[in-house]
């Protein structure tokens, strides 16, 4: 097995020393069996081992990370009542300007901190902090026997957005881990000689479920640098065997090859049309394809991942079915599309290896059940034809235990009989596939994963002077948020006339891309004021004369937008900006 020297290796044997004086260390300092631990720093083998020690001494870990919004890190470490937070020097600060707001913190441990860095504080604050390498020796000077916990006690609580205010923790077992990380083994296997890199945030269920089964095969694996546009770099020095991603990468991935193609001249592009469906038409009939195309056009494209990936999954929001078949036929191996969340321990349903058919996420976890029920008021029912539709509903031992302190939101998606409402709406598929087609509520998610609130967005942006409605569109397929603005239009006339526009008639103006730009920009301004997060401001907006109105069906009686009617209203123009915003990222990616 190849490994670069650029990384440095520690085996699990090493790994599994290094977990037991943490642990020791911890206990050390007072730390108790049942105790829930922060982990507030990126992706390296610290957190990992950090996570181990906390499983093998009965403690339960907590990862902390800034994207949930300005406040949610203090309010996890108080709502978990966190004893000891892991941390970098870069999150170390952030933890120092709030240590008066989290009294029950009573370790903090710097990771990759020096000795003569990491502050002391006065003891009546009741405060210890210590580097990770000190922790280490204290513990190697403590060792104490294992508390290993039992299936039913917590290993995590995970917290989420989900929908809008304060953060949810997801309680999760130890059992739960493990019975998703047996069921997804039946269907997946790896061995100690693959080699796997890990990028995506183990703050999030998807990771850290990779880590499970990682270790569970006793596969290698690497950490990026920290930094994601280095990450192809990191990517040709570890040269991976297996690669996990989000589609918002793949899509990029997919959007650079094609303008490379496109770039490379008439005979280049016609030689990779020329494989590329050469090979999908032998894929799609079930046969080899011809080794030539791959030494041809496709290893050249394989590089840009290593040049070893033989096993690709794709998670956290839909892949769209043309991206799917074009990592099939250009990096090969077994790619699969799953599906999960976080109450789930991750996987509820993914894709058999051979099937080829893609839009799809595959049949059942064997570690659960999963039904649809009825949603009559979406028309969405068991009856339908040709496939029956409904709410997603999951139960078995990966199902969470409920929302940490929370029993009525835990209620609420939690049923008396132990079914999980995913808010999902499925179909099935021919041969037992699931198939995501509609979200129950008007919640929905990006293409890398974060939970939209549109209605919360429109009532930021109807503080804009030019907008007199607004509706937010996205979904899971674009990493983006559009907006259709029915336009105030005395506002409009008198920037017009500010500016010295001339136009024929408003539905002009409406088009003038001087105007598209003017209404952005200040609703860039407005949402900056509400603290909007970067994803969701919308990138890009076409401007309307008509107002939505209940004689034209885009509003409910109490003057609410009916979404789906809206959807279908507006597809031409949603159509048309994504088509914008994807020529707009694919000119930047090469």
């Amino acid at each position: 097995m190849f490994y670069s020297s650029r990384y440095k290796w520690m085996t699990y044997r090493e790994a599994a020393t290094a977990r037991t004086a943490i642990g020791c260390g911890l206990i050390h300092h007072g730390i108790l069996k049942g105790s829930c631990i922060g982990l507030y720093f990126i992706n390296r083998p610290e957190w990992i081992i950090a996570d181990h020690a906390c499983s093998a001494y009965s403690l339960i870990s907590v990862p902390l990370y800034d994207t949930l919004g300005p406040d949610a890190v203090k309010y996890i470490i108080n709502h978990a009542e966190l004893k000891a937070v892991f941390c970098v020097p870069q999150t170390l600060n952030p933890l120092l300007s709030i240590l008066s707001e989290i009294p029950s913190v009573r370790l903090i441990v710097v990771v990759g901190g020096m000795e003569n860095e990491v502050p002391s504080l006065p003891s009546s604050t009741g405060i210890q902090i210590v580097t990770y390498s000190r922790l280490l020796n204290q513990g190697r000077s403590y060792l104490q026997p294992f508390c290993q916990p039992k299936p039913d006690d917590i290993a995590t609580i995970c917290y989420t957005s989900g929908t809008t205010g304060t953060p949810k923790g997801v309680v999760l077992t130890h059992g739960n881990l493990i019975a998703n990380a047996a069921g997804f083994s039946l269907a997946v296997k790896f061995n100690p000689t693959d080699v796997y890199i890990s990028y995506l945030p183990l703050a999030h269920i998807f990771e850290r479920f990779n880590q499970i089964n990682l270790a569970h095969y006793g596969v290698a694996v690497g950490f990026y640098q920290g930094d994601n546009m280095r990450l192809m770099d990191d990517l040709a020095s570890l040269r991976p065997t297996l690669f996990c991603s989000v589609p918002r990468l793949y899509n990029r991935i997919y959007a650079g090859i094609l303008n490379a193609v496109k770039e490379s001249g008439t005979l280049k592009e016609r030689l990779f049309n020329a494989a590329y469906n050469s090979k999908k038409q032998a894929i799609m009939n079930g046969k080899s394809p011809s080794p030539i195309w791959d030494r041809l056009v496709f290893n050249k494209i394989k590089a840009r991942l290593g040049g070893r990936v033989r096993f690709m999954a794709s998670g956290a929001s839909p892949l769209s079915p043309d991206v799917m078949d074009f990592l099939k036929i250009c990096f090969g191996g077994h790619i699969i599309e799953g599906y999960g969340m976080t109450e789930t321990s991750c996987v509820i349903s993914c894709m058999d290896e051979g099937d080829i058919l893609s839009g799809h996420v595959g049949s059942p976890n064997p570690a659960c059940e999963i039904k649809l029920v009825d949603v009559p008021e979406m028309n969405y029912t068991s009856d339908d034809q040709p496939y029956p539709r409904g709410e997603i509903c999951v139960r078995g031992p990966i199902v969470f235990q409920g929302y940490y302190k929370d029993e009525m939101q835990t209620r609420e998606v939690l049923d008396e009989d132990g079914w999980l409402h995913t808010g999902d709406i499925g179909l099935w598929h021919t041969g037992g596939r699931l198939k995501i087609i509609d979200r129950k509520k008007n919640i929905f998610k990006l293409a890398q994963g974060e939970y939209i609130a549109p209605e919360k967005i429109e009532n930021v942006y109807a503080k804009c002077k030019f907008i007199a409605q607004c509706f937010i569109y996205g979904d899971s397929l674009n990493s983006s948020l559009v907006a259709i603005v029915s336009v105030d239009q005395d506002a409009l006339k008198a920037w017009a006339s500010s500016q010295g526009i001339k136009y024929k008639d408003l539905e002009q103006l409406c088009n003038d891309p001087r105007a598209r730009a003017a209404v952005q920009a200040e609703m860039d301004a407005v949402g900056r004021d509400a603290q909007l997060r970067g994803f969701e401001f919308a990138k890009s907006v076409t401007l309307v004369l008509e107002p939505f109105t209940m004689e034209n069906g885009l509003l409910t009686p109490t003057f609410k937008i009916k979404r789906a009617q809206a959807k279908a209203y507006f597809a031409k123009a949603i159509s048309n900006m994504y088509v914008e915003l994807t020529t707009s990222d694919s000119s930047h990616v090469k």
